[in-house]
């Protein structure tokens, strides 16, 4: 008896095969150019201000004071 070795469970071949990659490629690169276009909205209207580091040379890497200058958990403090 001959064995079905030709046995795909995600198997797509042929035009159809086609299809769907190429569109998952579209699909793909669509969600990334809106991510890109969201990004680059987001630093339009809230661009990064350098004037709170005055001397960079007194800034310390791992400082908890760096905190005061991040806006994500400012933000969070506030609204607790």
């Amino acid at each position: 008896m001959a064995e079905n070795t030709n046995r795909s469970l995600f198997g797509f071949h042929g035009l159809f095969g086609f299809i769907i990659s190429v569109a998952g490629l579209l699909i793909i690169l669509v969600t990334l150019m809106l991510m890109a276009i969201a990004t680059q909205r987001n630093s339009q209207v809230r661009p990064y201000d350098p004037s709170v580091v005055r001397d960079i040379n007194h800034l310390k890497a791992n400082s908890p004071e760096n905190m005061k200058y991040n806006v994500r958990f400012n933000e969070v403090k506030e609204t607790k």
